[in-house]
């Protein structure tokens, strides 16, 4: 991993100086880039690496003239283990997508090169498609509808442009794809009768208004999908990141903004515009630059997802040993002192980050969680069906081999009705009322967990509060959990139990 990192900052930059930047940075803001020091990241561990390696194939291939095939390939490949671990993947490659389509409309990227990069999304998906043994939710995400809109723009580029000014087309085009796209996923999404994804967008509009539902507040509650907190800029102005991130954006905005002004100057007739912007050098650049923008955003609206904001400022600060965007240093000062005094700021803080990194230590244990599988294996007959929590279902399939009802995989839309309706054991609802549809779903036990029942991660968020949104005439009375953790009789039995877990037989 750090490897691809000092590789990709030093391609970017030109500088082998620029890696050393982008790694000792990583090192330095370690706490802020991965969760490895909580708890195993599998997606990031087997995810993300493989975009690291996109983002620096997709600068090679915006740096060079002429990209041969072989590179686009590569790029199709890194697609395709980037997007196969994980499903969010394709928000990401959204925003990407969206960047290199703000570069096309300036002119920074052509026409032939910017249709290349998109076939190669479109194979990448295609056969994502097929390695996931047809999951329709990938063909009707806003990703892949994005991507047929822009390759429409893009080939009708010309129509577009005709008679119009520059800013004007710009806005068309810009319009033309926020509506198709809008339009072409809600077509396909009911064509597919998928709604895999329907509670993105209610996430979204949670964060902007008063919006509340079951599984909005399932991922609200979480801290990690709460905004970003209020100490995390904090953190990045005493490493100096953040400065160091902002003078590097704030210079190729300059440099961009002077580069549009002068050719607009020098260029009377919009063929000419288009001609003299279509070779233009420093597109990578910009595109960095509107990335970091994207990745800001996803951060500030979900906190978890600064995973992937400052590994990239890490790789932006390489730039500062750009010599096309700071030359200039070098002839009045020199440009090794200079990264010198960097360092040592950074260091400042950077040190003390990475001892405190160093001092976590620990090792897991769960003996309460080993009782219960050691109990399941031993007491229950290897078709019993279970249902309880997500992160413990997943444990007792992984570990027992036993049915489970539900499991993590959240995005599924069935599988949130199942998990809906398994919760409901955490519910205000009669006893009578939840065995019905734990039977119905073919549930033999239940593992009830009181921190479930009980746990608040702030006002609002304990589970019988959620559920309070969903049936707000059961507000008041005593959940179902707690009266169950007393006693489960009569329409419960319970056959195992320690401190944390409580195993309930559903039918008697």
């Amino acid at each position: 991993m750090m490897s691809l990192f000092y590789i990709y900052g030093t391609y970017l930059s030109g500088s082998r100086l620029g890696g050393f930047m982008t790694v000792l940075c990583f090192f330095y803001n370690h706490g802020e880039s991965t969760r490895v020091m909580w708890t195993p990241p599998l997606r990031e561990s087997f995810s993300y690496p493989f975009l690291v390696l996109q983002m620096s194939l997709l600068t090679y291939i915006l740096r060079t003239p002429t990209p041969g095939r072989r590179s686009l390939v590569v790029l199709c490949a890194s697609n395709i283990c980037f997007m196969l671990p994980w499903q969010f993947a394709q928000f990401v490659l959204l925003t990407q997508i969206a960047s290199l389509f703000a570069i096309y409309l300036i002119g920074y990227l052509d026409s032939e090169k910017f249709l290349n990069i998109l076939y190669t999304h479109m194979v990448s998906l295609g056969l994502c498609f097929i390695l996931m043994f047809g999951n329709s939710m990938l063909l009707t995400s806003y990703y892949a509808s994005s991507l047929v809109v822009i390759c429409v723009i893009a080939m009708s580029r010309e129509f577009l442009k005709l008679k119009m000014l520059p800013l004007i087309s710009w806005i068309l085009q810009v319009l033309l794809w926020i509506l198709g796209t809008i339009a072409l996923k809600a077509l396909t999404s009911t064509i597919l009768g998928v709604r895999d994804d329907a509670h993105i967008f209610n996430i979204l509009k949670s964060k902007f208004t008063s919006y509340k539902d079951f599984d909005t507040l399932m991922y609200t509650c979480a801290p990690e999908f709460d905004f970003m907190e209020n100490e995390t800029p904090w953190r990045y102005l005493k490493t100096l990141i953040l400065p160091l991130v902002t003078l590097v954006f704030l210079t190729i905005c300059i440099r961009t903004f002077k580069d549009i002004l002068a050719s607009s100057r020098q260029n009377n007739s919009r063929a000419q515009h288009s001609e003299s912007w279509e070779h233009s050098t420093n597109g990578e650049l910009v595109y960095h630059a509107l990335q970091l923008v994207a990745f800001a955003v996803l951060a500030i609206l979900i906190m978890r997802l600064k995973l992937f904001l400052t590994p990239h400022m890490c790789v932006m600060v390489s730039l500062l040993c750009s010599r096309p965007l700071f030359g200039w240093i070098s002839s009045r000062l020199n440009r090794q002192l200079f990264i010198l005094i960097i360092v040592i700021l950074m260091s400042i803080q950077g040190i003390s980050n990475i001892q405190s990194q160093l001092n976590i230590k620990g090792e897991f244990s769960n003996i309460a969680q080993e009782e219960l599988l050691e109990w399941i294996k031993f007491s229950t007959k290897p078709n019993a069906v279970f249902a309880g929590a997500m992160p413990t279902m997943a444990s007792v399939k992984l570990s027992t081999g036993r049915p489970i009802v539900n499991h993590p995989h959240y995005e599924d839309a069935g599988l949130r009705a199942r998990t809906k309706m398994v919760y409901s054991m955490y519910s205000r609802k009669s006893a009578k009322e939840v065995k019905k549809a734990l039977m119905d779903m073919g549930v033999q036990y239940f593992i009830l967990e009181d921190a479930w029942c009980t746990r608040r991660t702030k006002t609002g968020c304990t589970m019988s509060e959620i559920w309070d949104i969903e049936n707000p005439s059961n507000v008041g009375k005593i959940p179902l959990c707690s009266i169950l953790a007393k006693e489960s009789l009569p329409h419960f039995v319970t056959l195992f139990e320690n401190n944390v877990y409580k195993v309930l037989k559903v039918g008697i």
